[in-house]
């Protein structure tokens, strides 16, 4: 994992693993899309990144001392298109 990607530090960074999205957010980062980890070099390189990734996660959310039982997800609000 990059030293960049701090998760849950900001709404702006993403990082990619093979076809893996992984956006961050202030309350959660979000995983879309798939990787495939072939029994090779290659998929040993991504599996490494992955469990850096999951590792990293782990860390930010139990070092959280005000950490809640759950997030309340806000439903997604439509908003008419400005350029139409």
């Amino acid at each position: 994992m990059t030293q960049a990607f701090k998760p849950y530090a900001n709404e702006a960074d993403v990082l990619r693993i093979g076809e893996l999205e992984i956006e961050n957010r202030l309350d959660r980062v979000t995983l879309t899309g798939d990787v495939v980890l072939t029994r090779d070099k290659a998929g040993l390189g991504l599996a490494r990144q992955l469990q850096a990734l999951a590792a990293g996660i782990v860390k930010a959310l139990e070092a959280d001392k005000a950490l809640p039982d759950a997030v309340e997800l806000k439903a997604a609000v439509t908003v008419k298109n400005p350029f139409s």
